[in-house]
């Protein structure tokens, strides 16, 4: 992890150390992590994501990445690659933009467990997805899924660390947090 840590090119904020930190106190406790970081575009959300897929992948887990979008889906898959680039964690994608032969591959190398990190739309959420030992669900911006998703996000929470990514949180989702029934972190701090 200091390895990763020490790759990052630019220096973290107090905030991002703070969520850094937080996260992995969740998740190392016994019950699963239900966190929600809240941060504006650019401030460092996907970094803390990355360093948080990292630790679970070091743990022998395996992580799901949901996004609303393709472009946001390249988008991370590209920024993931690039940051782990040195350290042996396979990394894939699934969205609507794969061939129907490499998506039967994604999803088979996600059952078998040779995918570590897997990054896609509503596509991870149906029924043939099948993960050999899921630790880590992030949702980025959960306000842009369907009544159908948030329910199988939902019950994927109970089971598994979940991390919730958003520069634009919703009102429910910030009662919950208000109420303690979800941890918060919040980065005010440009890079």
């Amino acid at each position: 992890m200091r390895e990763l840590e020490a790759s990052f090119p630019y220096e973290e904020t107090p905030d991002q150390e703070k969520t850094i930190s937080d996260i992995k106190s969740d998740m190392e406790s016994a019950s699963p992590m239900d966190r929600l970081v809240c941060g504006d575009v650019g401030y460092g959300k996907t970094e803390v994501a990355i360093r948080a897929a990292f630790k679970a992948v070091e743990s022998g887990k395996q992580v799901a990445i949901l996004v609303p979008t393709t472009i946001l889906a390249q988008q991370h898959l590209n920024t993931f690659r690039d940051r782990l680039s040195r350290f042996p964690v396979k990394i894939d994608m699934l969205s609507r933009f794969r061939l129907p032969k490499e998506a039967k591959a994604v999803k088979e190398g996600i059952k078998a467990g040779t995918i570590d990190i897997v990054i896609g739309t509503h596509m991870l959420l149906q029924k043939d997805i099948e993960f050999k030992d899921l630790g880590l669900l992030v949702v980025d911006e959960e306000h842009r899924f369907g009544v159908t998703h948030k329910e199988k996000i939902r019950k994927l929470r109970t089971q598994v660390d979940t991390l919730t990514l958003t520069a634009t949180p919703i009102p429910r989702t910030l009662q919950l947090s208000l109420l303690g029934a979800r941890d918060m972190s919040v980065i005010n701090t440009p890079p």
